[in-house]
């Protein structure tokens, strides 16, 4: 029964929505690591700004009764969020894992403080559809089997984060810009005896990344969960980190270990609803909700694991620079 079950479930264009889904959200704060690593910032701290984003997205949408104002106030305050670890990172030379640790511990503060403080510790309720994200409803074309609800009704934040994917990729690989932010990433003197600003470059890299977080806060928020809850993104910005070096600090790659993850994240999700019988693990520890849940982190593990020695960063990821030699 299990298996026959489990069979169905891997072909149904339910499972592969979700996963799509799923990849789609993750690809967003992926993409924002792999600009502000290649720049030669290290950035763990795209969980704050998701959160941050999360919780600003939904409160200003509410504020201004506007989905439109709630996801620029997203992206905004992840922008805002990242312009202080480049501050700190950039100006101040601190040790980036350590600023990037201090910004999610601050945004799960914040974020936690003023959702009670603001809702009187009652929370927010679901929001109205007015106030969501929606997602693409072609008539006709919804109704092809399979590829109709699968790629054809994802939210719309779905077909930004794919169209994010092509112009990332092809902004660093195949513009100035690019050119730019790779070589400060790898050889910050070079770029700057060549008249390259440095700094700036590493700034507005960085804001870039904060910017794709917070967006994906308000995808989570406003789009797939259409509610605020403390600590929501529950590690799904690190998950965004595993991606970004799993796929080797590219858009593709990093894309290709999104849809893994989010194949991971939509299998618990419908794991937990398939019956066990026939199988032997009936009315065992097995069939635990936190047990299905552990699967997208463990594939998380496995990735990072898998590519001990093999992920090279840029060159200069991680060290500070100062202008005119260090």
């Amino acid at each position: 029964m299990f298996l026959s079950e489990l069979g169905k479930l891997l072909v149904s264009a339910n499972l592969w929505q979700a996963t799509l889904q799923f990849a789609a959200l993750l690809l967003l704060p992926a993409l924002g690591g792999v600009i502000s690593e290649r720049s030669g910032v290290v950035n763990i701290a795209m969980e704050g700004m998701m959160l941050t984003g999360a919780f600003f997205g939904v409160m200003v949408a509410l504020a201004t009764n506007s989905v439109v104002i709630g996801v620029l106030a997203a992206i905004l305050t992840g922008g805002a969020m990242a312009f202080v670890h480049a501050f700190f990172s950039i100006q101040f030379k601190a040790e980036q894992i350590v600023s990037g640790i201090a910004i999610n511990l601050a945004a799960l503060g914040l974020t936690s403080f003023l959702n009670y403080a603001l809702t009187n510790g009652q929370g927010v309720s679901t929001l109205n559809a007015s106030l969501r994200i929606p997602s693409l409803d072609i008539p006709g074309l919804k109704d092809i089997p399979f590829i109709g609800p699968v790629f054809l009704q994802q939210n719309v934040t779905f077909y930004l984060a794919v169209a994010a994917l092509v112009a990332t990729q092809y902004v660093l690989f195949h513009t100035n810009i690019g050119l730019r932010i790779r070589s400060v990433g790898e050889h910050p003197q070079a770029a700057d005896t060549a008249g390259i600003d440095v700094r700036r470059v590493r700034y507005l890299s960085v804001i870039t990344s904060g910017l794709l977080s917070g967006l994906a806060g308000a995808f989570l928020s406003l789009g797939i969960n259409g509610i605020f809850n403390t600590n929501m993104t529950a590690g799904l910005g690190f998950i965004a980190l595993a991606a970004m070096i799993f796929g080797k600090w590219n858009p593709l790659g990093a894309a290709g270990a999104c849809l893994i993850f989010g194949l991971g994240e939509a299998l618990q999700n419908r794991l937990q609803l398939l019956p066990l019988t026939g199988v032997g693990i009936v009315d065992t520890p097995l069939h635990s909700p936190s047990l299905v849940a552990m699967v997208p982190y463990l594939l998380t593990i496995f990735a990072l694991v898998g590519l001990v020695g093999r992920a090279t960063a840029p060159a200069a990821d991680g060290i500070p620079y100062e202008p005119g030699g260090e």
